[in-house]
């Protein structure tokens, strides 16, 4: 390694996430590694006359963001579409679509994303007609939250041809009215899959999530369309102080893609795509799985994992619960795969040497994803492939434990609390029932059974921002009192989007710290967050300069 630092980061509050040296005051580069972390003289001593240097004003400085799930192309899509997070009632839902309608007037499909279950009102669903008294004459849909269920107008699903209905197989529904036609809710991907495909995107973004196929048939002209959206969602990340991406949904398009960003020196993150397998898949399959893990294994790029969903989630009912919903007892939903197609799949992929990572919000489908990984032990032996569950949102109390015993990571989003900055207590907690508000979104109750806990935003169902997460993980209040205090201290937190993110992708040898020897993927932030106040953290703290694999990738104007 070279002795002359390239750039050096100075007057920082270093917070390094080596335990070894926690603290220190600044911070030398060389090439896309990091050279040397210490005191301002001891990294002074290795500066040039040709020495880059970044003041950090006193602020904090840290190893990159590792964003451990999310979904990089439907999200950078989301920068496009009209966002309706925070609109509720029909007037304000009315002038938002009609005034993104006039700004969008050649796009086939005007989409939004962010819409509140509630967001007609807590009494009245969605449906069609809603749509229809706003916009009648062009196909609008929008997305909950979640993007596990989406509203179309009747012009969207007339066009898609699915207003009156289609089989669109076990854990899917278009919901239909009394009438005979659809109403308009569309759950889960293959339900508005069809209406997606009439973008101007053909819903490519959407295929990783739905399908796990590639498009068919793209025309150059459709492929740099899409490269420049996800350049656009990469570097949207990146000024936010990510430098490393999950992503979870997956297909070799989305390879194709950012390989292409890499040979041309684009990518702003780094980034690994998983192998999405579907019910509908061969057990087979798995190969392919395999190969890609091969065939893309770069520091900045990798497709190295598989990814399964087991359920959909607590709002549309399509969670697998154990023993039923608060409002609907008795009503427990159904698995997207069998035990024992699960099972075949995890053992398959573990003897294969790949990361599962399962996609389990109710109780039910979390236990049935921990037997898959128990029946992966018994068959194979103990292995260290880390197998992750994403999520967590309701978790029967018998189970916290497996986490540790079975060696699996908990993958979970603070933001996603009800109640927290950014999602309304109801109805989801009264479909959760109070007698399990106890287990849900329990992060500090399962770190503290010695589960290994990640987080992570899920943009676009949530902010990318990482400071929004961290304060709702700092911040969070119970529902009722006498709940467990779920709350995670500042260093924790930052540790869970940082060097615990990156043990979880088997990268811990060299990121996720600022040490000597490891990639140089930094940020730097505006302020020094431990001087921040754990409920302004969100609106206080910002990325001020972002640095992957060496290069600055972010600079805010007062930085430059």
């Amino acid at each position: 390694m070279a002795q002359t630092a390239e750039l050096i980061i100075t007057n920082a509050r270093v917070l390094t996430m080596d335990p070894d040296c926690p603290k220190a005051e600044a911070v030398a580069v060389a090439g896309n590694r990091i050279l040397a972390v210490g005191t301002a003289s001891e990294v002074e001593a290795l500066a040039s006359s040709a020495t880059h240097r970044l003041d950090a004003q006193g602020a904090t400085v840290m190893p990159g963001f590792n964003e451990a799930h999310m979904h990089i192309f439907p999200g950078s899509v989301s920068l496009r579409q009209l966002n309706l997070h925070g609109i509720q009632g029909f007037e304000a839902l009315k002038s938002a679509i009609l005034a993104y309608a006039e700004k969008n007037p050649q796009e086939p499909l005007l989409m939004g994303f962010s819409a509140d279950y509630s967001i007609i009102s807590l009494t009245e669903p969605c449906t069609r007609h809603h749509l229809d008294a706003i916009l009648p004459d062009r196909p609008f849909m929008m997305f909950a939250p979640d993007h596990h269920t989406a509203w179309a107008n009747t012009a969207a699903l007339k066009k898609a041809g699915i207003l009156e209905g289609k089989d669109v197989g076990v854990g899917n529904e278009i919901v239909m009215g009394a009438d005979g036609l659809a109403n308009g809710e569309l759950r889960e991907g293959n339900a508005f899959g069809p209406v997606s495909a009439l973008a101007s995107t053909g819903g490519r973004e959407e295929l990783g999530m739905v399908t796990g196929m590639d498009p068919e048939n793209v025309t150059p002209e459709q492929f740099a369309l899409d490269r420049a959206i996800l350049k656009a969602g990469l570097d949207y990340c990146a000024s936010w102080g990510v430098t490393s991406i999950q992503n979870f949904d997956g297909n070799r398009y989305q390879l194709r893609l950012m390989r292409d960003l890499e040979l041309a020196g684009e990518l702003s993150c780094r980034i690994r795509i998983p192998y999405h397998m579907k019910n509908f898949m061969a057990l087979e399959d798995l190969d392919k799985a395999a190969s890609w893990k091969a065939e893309f294994s770069t520091d900045m790029l990798r497709g190295d994992f598989v990814k399964v969903f087991m359920d959909g989630v607590i709002d549309s009912q399509t969670a697998y619960m154990l023993d039923g919903y608060g409002d609907r007892p008795g009503y427990t939903y159904e698995p997207l795969f069998t035990p024992e197609a699960f099972n075949a799949i995890a053992t398959k992929a573990d003897a294969l040497g790949l990361q599962v990572a399962v996609h389990a919000i109710g109780s039910a489908a979390i236990r049935q994803t921990l037997d898959g990984y128990e029946a992966a032990v018994k068959a194979n032996g103990p292995r260290d492939n880390r197998h992750r569950i994403e999520h967590i949102e309701v978790i029967h109390p018998d189970d916290i434990t497996r986490f540790a015993s079975l060696g699996v990571v908990a993958s979970m989003q603070p933001v996603h609390y009800p109640g927290g900055t950014c999602f309304p207590a109801e109805p989801t907690i009264d479909k959760i029932g109070e007698d399990r508000w106890e287990y849900a979104y329990a992060w500090r109750t399962m770190k503290n059974a010695g589960a290994t806990v990640v987080f992570a935003s899920d943009w676009p169902v949530s902010p990318v921002s990482p400071f929004q997460c961290i304060q709702d993980a700092m911040t969070r209040t119970p529902w009722k009192d006498g709940l467990p205090d779920e709350r995670f201290t500042l260093q924790e937190s930052l540790e869970a989007y940082t060097a615990i993110g990156a043990w979880v992708e088997f990268m811990e040898d060299r990121k996720g710290r600022l040490k000597p020897g490891f990639l140089a993927d930094i940020v730097i932030l505006n302020t020094d967050i431990e001087a921040v106040a754990p409920d302004a953290i969100m609106d206080t703290v910002r990325a001020a300069v972002t640095i992957c694999d060496g290069k600055i990738t972010y600079q805010a104007q007062q930085q430059a």
